[in-house]
């Protein structure tokens, strides 16, 4: 009888710390890194590109990229993306942009929880530039503007 009286009285407290009412909740990792990551269109993006603002990070895969690639890009593959390999510069932003977004999203997070700064991608990815009419390049020699 007592035991169950104690267990009654208890309960309150025990219900009202997992309601997070009561008690500090603060975020987990997953949400300051996505907090720590923004998006930018390719009109943005086109902007940051022509005043030669940014330095421009492209985590597609090595073909991908030898295929077609926004010019000036440097490529960092998702599959061995390492933060602490992307170039700082401090008169330039860094910019990630893949084919539609998603691994760009991994990858800033990825850089923007080792920087403890925001990261910037490109939303829609490459397609989103190239639907917007936006140039890329190739390793295709025909693409060569100095030809």
């Amino acid at each position: 009888m007592i035991r169950k009286s104690i267990l009654a009285a208890l309960a309150p407290l025990a219900l009202a710390g997992c309601a997070g009412g009561g008690g500090y909740a603060g975020p987990d990792s997953a949400d300051i890194a996505s907090a720590r990551v923004a998006t930018v269109n390719a009109q943005q993006l086109a902007t940051l590109v022509e005043a030669g603002e940014v330095v421009l990070i492209d985590v597609r895969t090595p073909y991908e990229f030898a295929d077609s690639r926004i010019a000036g890009a440097l490529n960092a593959p998702l599959t061995h993306f390492d933060p602490a390999t992307i170039p700082v510069d401090t008169t330039r932003e860094v910019i990630l942009y893949c084919g539609s977004s998603r691994r760009s999203g991994i990858a800033a997070e990825r850089l923007a929880e080792y920087r403890g700064t925001v990261v910037r991608h490109l939303e829609g990815g490459i397609r989103a530039w190239t639907d917007a009419g936006y140039p890329t390049v190739s390793n295709d020699p025909s693409d060569d503007p100095r030809r």
